[in-house]
C-alpha cells in the first residue's frame, strides 16, 4: 500500500514539473489500485487516460477488465473485451482469465464456459492458467466434481496440470475434510515431479485437521521439515485450529510457543483459534489472558473472537461474563452479528431459573437490539427459546412479548404447544445449560476461513 502512495507522490511531482503521463505510467497506477482492490481510483485513472486523448493499449484494457471483474461487473468486463477488439487489440488468455474466474466463482459455469468458447473463437489457445481459473472458481464454490471434470478436459487437450492446478484441487477437498482425495492429488503432484511448496502442504494439513486426523497432520509437518519448508502463520493457524476443534488446549499452547521460538507472528486467526481451544477446555482464565496478550501486541479482537469468548462463558454457565464480553465488544466499535445474539440469548435463557435482575434486563436488551437490526431466528430456535421462557413466564409477559418479536413471522400461526410437547425429550429442549445448543456455534467458530483461497498462488 505504501508503494502506491509513493507512486501518487511521484505523480504530483510530475504534475508540478509539467510532465505528462504516458500509457506505461497510467497502467502501473491502475495495476497498483487493482492490487489494493480500490476500484474507484482505478477507474478514475482510466478516465484520465481517456481525457488526455490517449489510446488504451492491450495491457491497460486487461487491467480495466480485471477491475470490472473484481467489483463483480461482468457485463462491463465483456463489453471492454469487445471495445478492445474494435480498437484492433487482440485479446490474450490473460484478458479472459479474470472473466472466466469471476463467473466460475459466482457459480455461473454456463457463462464461464461461454467465455471460454469466446476465447477460443478469438484465436486464443487455452493455457494451463486459463484452466486453473476455471478450476479455482469451482473449488471456491465447493463444486469438486465439476472441478475434476475440467481437470480431465484439460489433460485431454494435451495441457499438463501444474503445481497450482493440483494444489487448488487439494484445497477444495481439504475444505470438505476429504483427506483421502487430498492425499491422492498430493501423490499425483509428487509422481509428476512437480515442486512441493508451503501451499501444497497447507492443503494437506487443512484436510487432516478438518477431519480430526491430527497424527497425520503431525506426519505432514515432519515431511515439511525434511523438505526444509518452514512453517508460516497460515500453517500454524491450521494446526492450532485442528487442536482447538478437539479442545486440546495443551497442544494448541505448545504450537503458540513454537511460533514465538521460530519468530512467526500470530495473527487474528491464530489468537481466535487458540481462544477457541481454551474455551472448549473450560480454561476461561487463559482465554481472557490471551485477549490481553493479543491487544498488547496490537492485534485487535474481531467479531469472531468475541463470539468465541462469549460462547466460552456460556459453556461455563456464566451469562453475566458473557454479557460483559458483549458490552466490551460493542465498546470496541464492533457490530454484533446473528451468531453473537444467538449465543448470548441462549446463554441468558438457560439461566432464567436463577431469577436474577441482570438476566431479565439482558434478555430485554438483546431482544431490542435484534429487532432494531432486523434479525429473526429460525423456528427450531424459537421453539427452544419459548420452552426456556416457560420457567419464568408460563402465561406470557414483558419478556415473552419482547422475545417473540425475534421469532419467525409465522410463529403466531404455529402450534407452539404441540411442538414443545413433541420436543420435550429432544436434545434441543435440554435443560442442561452446558449443552452446546446444537452445532450452531461450533460451525461458526470452527468454520472454514475462505481467505485461504486468497493465499493460493495466482494463475
Amino acid at each position: 500500500m505504501g508503494k502506491v502512495f509513493k507512486a501518487l507522490e511521484v505523480c504530483e511531482m510530475m504534475k508540478v514539473a509539467g510532465k505528462k503521463h504516458n500509457m506505461k505510467t497510467y497502467s502501473m497506477l491502475i495495476n497498483g489500485f487493482i492490487k489494493l482492490k480500490d476500484w474507484a481510483n482505478a477507474f478514475a485513472v482510466f478516465e484520465d487516460v481517456m481525457r488526455d486523448g490517449l489510446k488504451p493499449d492491450a495491457v491497460l484494457y486487461n487491467n480495466i477488465i480485471r477491475a470490472f471483474c473484481g467489483m463483480g461487473n461482468m457485463g462491463r468486463a465483456i463489453q471492454t473485451v469487445e471495445d478492445m477488439q474494435k480498437e484492433r487489440h487482440r485479446p490474450t488468455s490473460r484478458t479472459f482469465m479474470p472473466i472466466i474466474h469471476g463467473f466460475a466463482r459466482a457459480g455461473d459455469m454456463r457463462s464461464a464456459l461461454e467465455i471460454f468458447d469466446m476465447m477460443r473463437r478469438s484465436g486464443c489457445t487455452p493455457t494451463v492458467h486459463t484452466f486453473n481459473a476455471l478450476i479455482l472458481g469451482l473449488v471456491e464454490k465447493r463444486q469438486m466434481e465439476k472441478a475434476v471434470e475440467i481437470l480431465d478436459e484439460m489433460m485431454l487437450a494435451g495441457i499438463s496440470p501444474n503445481e497450482h492446478t493440483y494444489t487448488t484441487i487439494m484445497h477444495g477437498y481439504a475444505s470438505l475434510g476429504d483427506t483421502g482425495k487430498a492425499f491422492e492429488y498430493f501423490s499425483k503432484l509428487k509422481n509428476e515431479g512437480l515442486d512441493l511448496d508451503v501451499y501444497t502442504y497447507e492443503a494437506l494439513l487443512k484436510a487432516c485437521c478438518k477431519s480430526g486426523r491430527m497424527q497425520s497432520a503431525l506426519a505432514v509437518t515432519k515431511e515439511m521439515s525434511a523438505q526444509k519448508i518452514p512453517r508460516n502463520t497460515f500453517v500454524y493457524n491450521i494446526l492450532i485450529d485442528g487442536w482447538a476443534r478437539r479442545g486440546d488446549v495443551w497442544e494448541a499452547a505448545d504450537l503458540m510457543q513454537q511460533m514465538k521460538q521460530e519468530e512467526v507472528q500470530p495473527d487474528i486467526h491464530t489468537y481466535t483459534s487458540f481462544i477457541n481451544a481454551c474455551c472448549k477446555a473450560g480454561d476461561m482464565l487463559r482465554a481472557t489472558k490471551t485477549i490481553q496478550e493479543m491487544e498488547a501486541v496490537g492485534v485487535r479482537p474481531n467479531v469472531k473472537t468475541y463470539t468465541t469468548l462469549i460462547h466460552g462463558w456460556a459453556r461455563a454457565s456464566l451469562p453475566d461474563k458473557a454479557l460483559s464480553c458483549f458490552q466490551e465488544m460493542k465498546l470496541a466499535g464492533l457490530k454484533p452479528d446473528k451468531a453473537v445474539y444467538h449465543c448470548l440469548m441462549t446463554s441468558l435463557l438457560s439461566r432464567t431459573s436463577i431469577a436474577e435482575e441482570y438476566i431479565y434486563s439482558g434478555i430485554l436488551c438483546v431482544c431490542g437490539e435484534m429487532v432494531q437490526s432486523g434479525l429473526t431466528v429460525d423456528m427450531g430456535t424459537a421453539v427452544h427459546w419459548s420452552k426456556c421462557l416457560r420457567k419464568i413466564e408460563n402465561t406470557g409477559g414483558e419478556i415473552t412479548e419482547a422475545l417473540q418479536k425475534t421469532f419467525p413471522p409465522d410463529w403466531n400461526s404455529y402450534k407452539t404447544l404441540d411442538v414443545v410437547s413433541d420436543t420435550e425429550d429432544s436434545d434441543v429442549g435440554s435443560d442442561d445449560s452446558n449443552s452446546d445448543d446444537g452445532l450452531y456455534y461450533d460451525t461458526y467458530i470452527d468454520g472454514d476461513d475462505d481467505s485461504n483461497f486468497d493465499n493460493l498462488r495466482q494463475f
